[in-house]
């Protein structure tokens, strides 16, 4: 009978007469255990969605601090470019890409 028994609950009491004619006739004993869901909030449920959002901010933030870096190393690099090349002149015109240290 111990494989009848709902998970976590005590056999559910049957009548000794119900029971005696269950194995005198052959007919099985069914049993209508009334469950409620548990109380408060189901963590594991929630756990994915808060996981996915909060990999999805460390992510932005990740990118985020990418594109500082490579705009931070693309602006040393044309520094160092325009300070190397020195006056660029077309037409006429002349630009002086980098001021001079002295």
């Amino acid at each position: 009978m111990s494989q009848h028994t709902p998970p976590g609950q005590i056999a559910p009491h049957i009548p000794a007469d119900v029971f005696q004619r269950a194995q005198a006739t052959g007919q099985p004993v069914v049993f209508v255990v009334n469950d409620r869901p548990p109380h408060g909030i189901e963590w594991r449920r929630l756990l994915l969605p808060f996981a996915v959002a909060a990999a999805t901010v460390a992510g932005g933030w990740g990118l985020v601090a990418a594109l500082c870096f490579l705009m931070d190393a693309a602006a040393h690099t044309f520094t160092v470019i325009a300070g190397a090349a020195g006056p660029i002149g077309v037409g006429g015109f002349t630009l002086r890409l980098a001021r001079n240290r002295h």
